[in-house]
């Protein structure tokens, strides 16, 4: 017999569609408490999201202590008729900190409750003003990948490639890049399983990337793609995964990107349109309209 512990507080989830780069995974039987990933919850919600979920938040405190003014024996001053909607906006003043004067507590049970909505509104602006700046303070590179990876001869030899551009075109000092391929396969004891292997580069360093960068992985016999073709990588499930991370000299910080393809995004026998040109004065040009560009060969 099994015995399960479930805290009353937990709830059991609805099953969530998970998108891991091009694969989605349908996760189901999470017990899961609301409030306490809500950090989490904030940081990774939309900015609609964000903003609406503030915005809600507001109305019902306001709209909370707009009753217990309203059930008082007139705690507010210059209320005419004891109205709620005079008592809703006084609550937003005082939950802002705003405070005209017009309104103010004339008894101790109107100063308790105002107390009590000027904290909560000290702690709510410090909760929010701490957000905000967290996610807008999060280190993102902008890098631009291309839509396909592509197999062809380089340098003489088969080669897996992956290009990538800084839309910013400011300077990601010490910019390191990791690929990885993931495919499907059967354990000893005949149970399938997703196993990683990362593929070697030619060159995985780039002191100053801000430009575009071309990631090359020679498919010779040490490479675990050694021998495929478009069909073992349909029958294995290939993706691949390209990691880069690097310095951001103007955030002063870390930053870090990722991108997923999978089996079918990969072109055989395609290479990279060339993107790098001359200008008339001598400057080197680089037409992004045909980074996606792949051409046969």
């Amino acid at each position: 017999m099994i015995f399960s512990a479930k805290n009353p507080s937990e709830r059991t989830s609805k099953p969530q569609i998970v998108r891991l780069g091009g694969r989605e995974v349908i996760a189901e039987g999470l017990r899961l408490s609301f409030w306490a990933d809500i950090s989490h919850r904030c940081m990774t919600a939309s900015w609609p999201a964000f903003i609406g979920g503030a915005a809600l938040v507001f109305v019902v405190f306001n709209a909370v202590f707009a009753v217990f003014y309203w059930i008082g024996n007139q705690p507010i001053a210059n209320v005419p008729g004891g109205a709620y909607i005079d008592y809703l906006y006084f609550s937003i003043e005082t939950l802002s900190t705003a405070g005209y004067g017009d309104m103010h507590p004339q008894t101790h049970y109107g100063h308790f409750v105002a107390a009590v909505e000027l904290f909560t509104g000290i702690f709510s602006m410090s909760l929010m003003t701490g957000l905000i700046f967290a996610r807008f303070s999060r280190p993102r590179a902008r890098l631009l990948f291309a839509e396909n990876p592509v197999i062809s001869s380089h340098e003489g030899k088969p080669s897996l490639m992956v290009r990538f551009a800084n839309e910013r075109h400011n300077i990601i000092g010490n910019a390191t890049a990791r690929v990885w391929m993931l495919r499907n396969e059967l354990s000893l004891e005949g149970t399938p399983f997703r196993r990683f292997y990362e593929l070697p580069l030619l060159r995985h360093e780039h002191p100053a990337l801000a430009l575009s960068w071309t990631l090359y992985h020679v498919l010779d016999e040490q490479s675990p793609l050694y021998g495929l073709d478009a069909d073992d990588f349909n029958g294995q499930e290939v993706s691949l995964m390209v990691v880069v991370s690097g310095y951001d000299v103007v955030a002063a910080q870390t930053v870090h990107a990722r991108r997923t393809y999978r089996h079918s995004d990969i072109r055989f026998g395609h290479r990279y349109a060339d993107i790098l040109d001359t200008s008339e004065d001598g400057r080197i040009r680089i037409d992004y309209g045909r980074f996606h560009e792949t051409l046969e060969g």
